[in-house]
């Protein structure tokens, strides 16, 4: 699958590191950030831009901040060969924290953002556009959303903000090739002037085909992560994504070397991807947390009374 119009971020140690509140070392993100970059990955999203009035330190590692000088220790010196991404949610950034864009590492900054709280993704994303950055919408649980809502969210989108790439994000791995086709069409008619992405979960081990689905549908902003890590199941995996694009740019080979040499062993110590209990979650449509709550529990193998206390509340 060759289109040169496509782009593909990474975003293993932003969404990985909701696994280890980011308890990643200065060192291992710069491996990351260096395989990345010489696999000829277009962005890389080192972490969250959230802020330290509201997090501590204490609790969470560098990447949950992204403060200029965090992002100093991971570029280092070498030249930067790709753009620099962090995320951002409404509500837990300071805007005044959010320096120009002629002064920051950053080149792009991501907004999530809900359906319901579309109006202050606007806001937020027109203030960081102004301040010179590519920016995104990255909009949640799109499975969840009604149609009507959705549809006047992305309207409201196209006819009020600046943004430059609006987000299909399958936060519940719930979504199937056919219902990401139907809103990767409904996303390119209504946003007529912007580009889709897609962020998918691996719930139900559809991400990667999923996102098959998205670039088949015209959809050429691409996540993927290594080793497909990321909150409960998931996402991506950012060497399947690779294997599958046909462009001479990409190389998988650095992208193998950080896996084998940090991601194995990691794996032995933070779980993430497809289990039992997130597949049951992604089935049903609901917030992966449940899930998250029963493997960290004595009783983390006990599939089917969780999937019967799952449906009965469904049923209430």
């Amino acid at each position: 699958m060759f289109r040169k119009e496509i782009k593909v971020l990474d975003c293993t140690i932003r969404d990985g590191g909701l696994m280890n509140a980011h308890q990643f070392s200065d060192e291992m993100v710069t491996r990351v950030f260096r395989a990345c970059t010489a696999s000829g990955v277009d962005y890389v999203e080192l972490g969250y831009k959230a802020d330290e009035s509201q997090f501590s330190r204490k609790d969470f590692g560098p990447m949950k901040f992204c403060s200029e000088k965090d992002i100093d220790k991971i570029i280092g010196k070498e030249e930067k060969k790709c753009k620099v991404s962090v995320m951002v949610d409404i509500g837990r950034v300071d805007p005044n924290d959010i320096v120009p864009k002629s002064e920051s590492h950053v080149d792009m900054m991501r907004v999530a953002s809900y359906v319901k709280d579309i109006d202050k993704a606007i806001n937020l994303v027109n203030l960081i556009k102004g301040k010179g950055y590519e920016t995104t919408i990255n909009i949640m649980a799109v499975s969840h959303a009604r149609e009507q809502d959705l549809d006047e969210a992305l309207e409201q989108i196209e006819s009020e903000s600046g943004v430059d790439v609006v987000y299909l994000v399958d936060s519940f791995g719930a979504l199937y090739s056919e219902q990401i086709a139907y809103l990767a069409k409904k996303y390119k008619g209504i946003l007529k002037t912007r580009e889709i992405g897609i962020h998918a979960h691996n719930n139900q081990q559809l991400a990667f085909s999923n996102t098959i689905e998205s670039i088949i549908n015209d959809v050429n902003y691409l996540d993927g992560t290594i080793f497909g890590i990321g909150r409960a199941a998931g996402n991506c995996p950012l060497e399947l994504l690779l294997g599958f694009l046909k462009n001479p740019k990409f190389d998988l080979r650095p992208i193998l070397e950080v896996l084998e040499k940090d991601f194995v062993k990691l794996r032995e110590e933070v779980e993430w991807g497809y289990t039992i209990p997130y597949m049951i979650t992604g089935v049903l449509d609901n917030h992966p947390r449940s899930a998250m709550a029963l493997r960290n529990s004595d009783n983390k193998d006990d599939y089917l009374n969780f999937y019967e206390k799952l449906t009965a509340e469904s049923n209430v």
